[in-house]
């Protein structure tokens, strides 16, 4: 058996790969490259393949399985950037990955303290040592009504350890669960928008919320909302996003993700010109805090992720059921 990694970090994921490759008995090769055509052949000889979020086409994965990869298991717990379609044609198995979720929950809550106290705008005036208090007033987070769409499990996390700050909880969920109403009032999506101060997002990407919000989301928004997005940048229209900082609708946003990242994150492009014209106006706003998707990265998640490939490539490869597998 013999994982290919493609993405891979030698400073990080190297070392974890060598533990659970012998704890799994599994041989594995890895780039640090992303899957492209010149590299593909670096699958011949393997069973799965393993990627963090990157561009994956339907031909890379006949390649794959010309190749005898049978298995495609993501670094990640978002894999919408596999064509799923593909990969059931082609009969691959597919996981992603499930790593605790303290790390991201509570990455989320530090952006939205960010965002409530303006820690960006009050670190960017301290560079330039101006330690007046005009502009810097924040809000406490106790006074506020916080809404957390998609209740799984870091969703979930996020409003239970929120409750430790004796704000107003809402949530929305396709899905709603019994332990979230331990927590929180489940709300439908306009009331959630109405009543407000933060909005949290914790929902897997898919075609049916693209762009969930929307213009027409943001003007439902109280005046002055905080956005927060931990999840996936194909969540905020940038558009949308933008026009709301730009007119105050939008008292602020933290983001990790953004839209069209890929390419972009995870890689040193100091003195480039980078064609993201959204990701170039979001960074100018004082009141956006933003950060190049990194909310997933402690050290507990990232040897989660590592093992979570070899887990499933053992499961698959011994004809078991995997908690992970993605349902094609």
């Amino acid at each position: 058996m013999k994982i290919l990694f493609y993405t891979l970090r030698p400073f990080d994921e190297l070392d974890y790969c060598k533990k659970y490759s012998a704890q799994y008995g599994i041989d594995f090769v890895w780039t640090a490259d992303a899957p492209n055509p010149e590299n593909l052949s670096l699958a011949q000889g393997c069973d799965s393949v393993s990627t963090n979020p990157c561009l994956i086409t339907p031909e890379y994965l006949e390649t794959f399985a010309k190749y005898g990869v049978r298995y495609l298991t993501c670094r990640s717990i978002g894999y919408d950037h596999i064509p799923l379609d593909k990969a059931r044609e082609l009969g691959m198995r597919v996981s992603h990955s499930a790593y605790p979720p303290n790390g991201v929950a509570d990455y989320a809550i530090m952006l939205m303290m960010m965002c409530t106290r303006k820690v960006n705008q009050i670190l960017r005036r301290a560079d330039a040592q101006d330690y007046s208090l005009k502009g810097k007033m924040g809000r406490e987070l106790s006074a506020m009504t916080v809404g957390v769409i998609g209740t799984g499990n870091i969703g979930r996390t996020v409003l239970r350890h929120l409750t430790g700050f004796g704000c107003r909880l809402l949530a929305y969920d396709l899905y709603p669960n019994e332990e979230t109403k331990k927590y929180a009032e489940y709300v439908d999506l306009d009331t959630l928008y109405r009543e407000c101060d933060i909005i949290s997002l914790h929902t897997n990407a898919t075609p049916e919320n693209y762009h969930l919000i929307d213009r027409e989301a943001v003007a439902k928004m109280k005046d002055g909302v905080i956005l927060v997005n931990t999840a996936r940048g194909t969540l905020i229209d940038p558009d949308a996003l933008i026009e709301g900082l730009e007119d105050g609708k939008i008292g602020g946003a933290g983001l990790d993700v953004v839209e069209n990242e890929n390419g972009l994150f995870y890689y040193n492009h100091a003195g480039d010109v980078l064609k993201n014209r959204e990701l170039a106006m979001l960074r100018s706003f004082p009141n956006v805090v933003f950060t190049p998707h990194t909310a997933f990265y402690t050290d507990v998640d990232v040897a989660h992720m590592v093992e979570s490939a070899f887990q499933a490539t053992r499961a698959f490869a011994d004809g078991k059921s995997c908690p992970t597998e993605v349902k094609l």
